[in-house]
Parts: C-alpha cells; structure tokens; sequence
C-alpha cells in the first residue's frame, strides 16, 4: 500500500531532528514535481483547494495513486473532490478541455479505463458533433490541405493525439454519427501530420490503425483519391497482410470512382511485367463481391470501361503471359460492357506483341469476345486478321452470313405488289434486274459443313463471297431508301418485317 504524504510525514517525524539528507522516494509517481506540489498544497491546506480544469487531472491521478480515497476526520477526500469538479465540465471551454485531454495523453494509455478520460472524451466529441456539418470531399491535389483546415479548424487541435487515442476518439464519433465524410477528412489530414516525425514503425502502426477505422465509415464517405493514397503509402511500408486485404476490399468497393491513372500501379519487385496486373484482378472481384447483392448498371459500366483502358495500357506488355491476360479479359460478366470493340482492340494488340502464341491459348483468350456487340467495322477487320486463330474468323464469318441472309429474308417478306406502280416509275429495268440477282444470289449461298471450316482455302472464299455479300447489300439499301416515307407507311403491318438495314 502506498502511503500519503501526511501518514509519510509522522512516520519520519521523529527522525527529522538527528537524521540530515532525509528525503521520501515516491515510485511510480508520474504527475511530476508538479503534481506533488499541488498535493502538497492540499494536505497542508487540510484537503481544501480550488480545482481548476488545468490540473484536475494531475491531482485525480495523483489521488489515485496516493490512496487518498476516502475523508480523513475534517479533510474531505481529495478524489471526490476531483470527481465533483467534474460534474461541470459542460462549462469548460474548449482550450481547458483539450489542456485536460493532453494531461490524460500523458499519464495514462488509451486501453486503460478512467472515469475522467471518458468524461473528457465525452464532452469533446459533444462539442465536434455540434460543429460538424457534411460536406462534399474535396479532391484538388494541391488546395485540400489548406480548406481542411479553413473549413475544420478542430482537426489541427486534436492532431497532438497518439494514434491510440486516436482510435478512440473516432469510434466515439462514429458511435455519435458524427458526419463519416468529415471523419475520412481527419483521418487523412491526420496521418499526413503524423508521418512528417514518425519512425517507420511508427508509420505502420498509424497506417494500420487508420485503416481499420475507414473499413468503419460508409464506403460512399470514402474518396477513391484517399484510399489509393493511402495505398502508395502502405506499398514502401511492412504492412500486415490483413490490412491490405482490408484497404483492397476498400478501394475495390469504390472502383467505379477511379480513373486508369489510380490502376497503372508499378509491378511488385522481381516481376517482370510493367503493371501490378494481380491487383487489378483483386480489385475488381473485391467490386464485384461487394456489390454481390446488387450493383447498379451503371457503375457496373463504369468499371468495364476502365478494365478495357487498362487492358489497352497491358496489351503492348510483352512480359505478360496469356493466363493473365485472359483473366483480365474475362474477370467482368458479359453483361457489363454494351460494346466489345475496345476489347477486340486490346485483345488485337496483344496478339500482335506475342505473335508466337499457340491456337489453343489465342481461343482462351477470345473466347470472351460477344460478336453481337462487335461493330460492323470491328467485325470486318476480325474477320481479315491473319492474328486471330481461323476457327474465330470463320464464326464470324458465319455471324455475318447469317446476319446478311436475315436480311434478305426480311425483304422476301415485303408485299412485292406494294413495289409496282410509281414507286419505281423512275427505276430501269437493269436495276430490277440487279434486285431479282440479289435474292437468286442469296438462295445460293451454302454454308460450310464442319469439315470445312479447317480448311484454308474454304475460309478465303468465304471471305469473297461474304465481300460480294456486302456490296450487293449496299445496292439494296440504296433501293430501299429511294423508297418515299409516305409509301411506306400504306404497308401497314407488313412494315414490321422491314429489316434493319444499318445493324
């Protein structure tokens, strides 16, 4: 048991006189000679003083540590004196409750529990919930630093905490649901201030604290610029590998937001492709995961067309095997994308880079092309390209015939009598002749059998007749847009078969 200053002071009494140098050591007394003092002045005083929010704290710990816990004869207990003094803590003003916050930094850890650093606590993050209002996240590089600070001047006044204190000052405010922007905001500038004196370990304990505590906020709070910030910082440090899954599932969340600038990440050391192609894959089953339930069309867009962009960027890469392309190619559904041309481009340039590839690995690749949402252009040049393995040129080839025969049906379904008269008044007889080629062409043509496709020179004549196809598609749209609107319309319901003709 530690012994009070008055029980220390009769205990020696009797010494004073024939002992010189005599002095009491008080071990573990943190509060400093400051601290004594003030208690001093108490017992000399008989336990009567005025406490002020400057050194409440200093005499509530050294209370504690002295014992003096309970009334002695007239001398009230100086811990309850303390503890009432607290009971007006809503009075305090700002600067005397962050000098009490500071004392509590200094005497005591943020694990530990104590009444007086709960109460502090409480009434500060009362005091931020009444100044906080949301606002939008502000993303310019070189200004946000200086309107954080013009717009929340409290965030320079609690950046003397510790990270542990830290901790629990923004679990109370997210307790408090205080505004998850704001918080993010903190956070950053926070972690900017902090990194300017810290030790590396020191950094990786901040970063992983700060992590843990965004994974709290609502992900709409969280800018994609913040997340991958901090995800360039994490990359130079020995961070856990739970709290980078945690910042990847975090980023990947919000990746409709990012731009193909953020995914050009450099490749992890000993590798020798240029882009971190493996992360792009996490981020992007990490969207896909989080958004499991539902994601809405749009942002699923949003996100194939930067994995198109970043696929453009990898293509040209020489050291990327195919295993990983083909991941990258086929990571997103189907559905996500409403055009494959910008992947047919992608895909087009990787096959030129590795021009060595094998048949079956070009297939793995290709197999995730949708020739229905090919361009016409695109179609074209896929079905020219010596690149792409024969056995995709002849499906598209197939896809074309099919598509032009389509169109020659729709236009035996027209009601041929509608044709006579003064629509083709004006027409000679040789383009009437021209026309009846056209479907006495079309009934002609016959599909290769599934022995054939392999063969070469089937497919080069499969690509003049599909040429020849074409041209003699382009007379027929020619005739059929001479045709005048108002004749048209007397079709009535026979309009319906009229095919589309700029598919």
């Amino acid at each position: 048991m530690h012994l009070s200053l008055v029980d220390s002071t009769n205990l020696l009494g009797n010494l004073m006189d024939d002992t010189k140098n005599l002095k009491v050591v008080f071990h573990d007394f943190q509060e400093g000679a400051k601290g004594f003092e003030l208690v001093a002045r108490v017992c000399y005083n008989k336990g009567r003083t005025e406490i002020t929010p400057t050194d409440i704290v200093l005499l509530n710990f050294a209370a504690q540590l002295m014992e003096m816990e309970s009334d002695d004869g007239p001398r009230p207990c100086l811990l309850n004196q303390t503890r009432k003094s607290l009971d007006r803590i809503g009075f305090w003003t700002w600067s005397e409750l962050l000098v009490a916050l500071k004392e509590c930094q200094e005497l005591l850890s943020a694990s530990n529990s104590s009444l007086i650093l709960d109460k502090i606590l409480d009434c500060v993050i009362g005091r931020l919930a009444t100044l906080v209002v949301a606002s939008p996240y502000e993303s310019s590089s070189e200004t946000s630093s200086l309107r954080i600070r013009n717009n929340f001047p409290w965030f320079e006044d609690l950046l003397f905490l510790n990270i542990d204190l830290v901790d629990k000052v923004i679990r109370m405010m997210i307790s408090r649901n205080v505004d998850h922007g704001t918080v993010s905001k903190f956070l950053l500038c926070y972690r900017r201030s902090r990194f300017l004196s810290a030790t590396l370990t020191e950094k990786c304990r901040i970063i992983e604290v700060i992590i843990n505590l965004l994974s709290l906020l609502n992900r709409r709070s969280l800018p994609c610029k913040l997340l991958f910030g901090i995800f360039r910082v994490t990359s130079s440090l020995k961070v856990s590998r739970n709290c980078k899954s945690i910042l990847e599932n975090l980023i990947g969340s919000q990746l409709d937001q990012a731009t193909i600038d953020y995914l050009l990440v450099p490749s992890p050391h000993r590798r020798d492709y240029v882009y971190d192609v493996n992360l792009v894959l996490r981020l992007v089953k990490a969207f896909c995961k989080e958004g499991s339930c539902f994601v809405s069309a749009m942002r699923l867009k949003k996100v194939a067309s930067l994995i198109d962009s970043f696929l453009v960027e990898v293509a040209a890469d020489s050291h990327l095997n195919p295993s990983k392309f083909a991941a990258l190619v086929m990571v997103l559904p189907d559905g996500a994308r409403e055009s494959h041309d910008r992947l047919f481009q992608a895909i087009d340039i990787y096959l030129e880079v590795h021009g060595g590839l094998c048949e079956a690995k070009k297939m793995r690749i290709c197999c995730a092309l949708n020739y229905a949402k090919l361009s016409t252009d695109a179609l074209r040049h896929l079905a020219r390209n010596s690149k792409f393995p024969s056995r995709i040129a002849i499906q598209v080839f197939l896809n074309q015939q099919s598509k032009l025969e389509n169109l020659f049906e729709g236009i035996n379904h027209l009601d041929t009598d509608t044709f006579t008269g003064p629509i083709f008044a004006g027409e000679s007889i040789d383009e009437k002749a021209s026309s009846d080629q056209i479907l006495v062409y079309a009934k002609r043509i016959n599909l290769p059998s599934k022995a054939e496709q392999h063969d070469h020179v089937k497919l080069q004549g499969m690509q003049c007749r599909v040429t020849e196809l074409e041209k003699y598609c382009g007379i027929m749209q020619t005739q059929i847009g001479n045709i005048p609107r108002t004749r048209l319309s007397s079709l009535g319901n026979n309009a319906r078969f009229l095919p589309k003709l700029c598919s």
